[in-house]
């Protein structure tokens, strides 16, 4: 029924848009100045409202409609790849509220001096994963270091991991046998409830040894929900990467892993940029896109028709 309602109202659109052309194009017929600038707008408008609809139609993955599980892990750089985790979190969150889309932290690991050496976001709206599929690879970040008391440059790296919420049970079956949970006390900020009580759960899926953690919230019960529903997404991910890796198997290709594959490089010191390697395409406002200004990076990728 889910399915059925977004066909319906994905058809309701473009017929919308064939009636305001059959419109407009009337009222050109008409050959009345007095209606140009009305027509000239109109125009505008049908054309912008075009190319969005172009886009949209390239999210026409079986998950692209659905809400994203994002990870984000310092590689590379020390306590600069860590504060470079903490820039991306912040940058991702922008994005999101930009679109209203509802976020939550699922969980977090500090830093020692400073930025954190993984989150876990969940991010919420329609065609979440389909934007930020565009997302998942390694960043790199050059600039002068904040901690380097010499002030000299440094590159730094992160990995962002982007993976689509589940909602459908048919999509993944856990077997609970299969799963080993173990508490402990959180180490995050959250109160003196958090701290003295084993609200943090770990949950091990013992056939493929994926581990996941969740501790932000008070309640041992959220905690357990949003680590599962990482597991899920994890699990739906690793069953779409052997697909691939058995297709190129049968065709004889190679595939590249992801961790060293750096997708965008964003340089703040010589000069500044924003450059995905993938597509070419290149942003010149670095603060606007760190502030979260992705829309062109991410058409960029999508329009290449690059699947992620």
């Amino acid at each position: 029924m889910q399915q059925l309602s977004r066909l319906r109202q994905e058809v309701d659109i473009w017929r919308q848009l064939r009636q305001r052309s059959s419109d407009a194009l009337e009222l050109a017929l008409l050959d009345d100045p007095s209606l140009l600038v009305g027509l000239e707008a109109e125009a505008d408008s049908l054309e912008g409202e075009l190319a969005r609809r172009e886009l949209t139609a390239q999210l026409s993955g079986p998950y692209d409609r659905d809400n994203a599980i994002l990870n984000i892990h310092a590689g590379a750089g020390g306590t600069d790849s860590q504060d470079w985790v903490q820039m991306l979190q912040r940058m991702y969150l922008r994005w999101a509220d930009a679109r209203s889309y509802r976020t939550e932290i699922l969980d977090s690991s500090e830093g020692e001096e400073a930025g954190l050496k993984s989150v876990t976001l969940a991010l919420d709206g329609e065609h979440a994963y389909g934007y930020l599929r565009a997302e998942k690879g390694v960043h790199r970040l050059v600039r002068l270091s904040p901690f380097d008391s010499a002030h000299r440059r440094h590159t730094s790296f992160a990995l962002v991991e982007v993976y689509p919420q589940v909602e459908r049970d048919a999509d993944i079956a856990i077997n609970p046998a299969d799963l080993r949970i173990d508490t402990f006390r959180s180490a995050g900020a959250g109160g003196q409830n958090v701290q003295k009580n084993e609200t943090a759960i770990r949950i091990t899926h013992l056939p493929t040894g994926i581990v996941v953690s969740c501790q932000n919230e008070r309640s041992q019960t959220q905690n357990r929900e949003n680590a599962m529903r990482v597991l899920r997404a994890r699990l739906l991910d690793l069953r779409r990467q052997q697909q691939e890796e058995e297709i190129a198997r049968l065709k004889g290709a190679h595939i590249k892993a992801e961790w060293g594959s750096q997708i965008r490089s964003y340089v703040l010191h010589p000069y500044q940029m924003v450059k995905d390697h993938r597509t070419g395409h290149e942003e010149s406002n670095t603060a606007a896109v760190l502030d979260g200004n992705l829309d062109g990076l991410m058409e960029s990728f999508l329009r290449e028709g690059i699947r992620g």
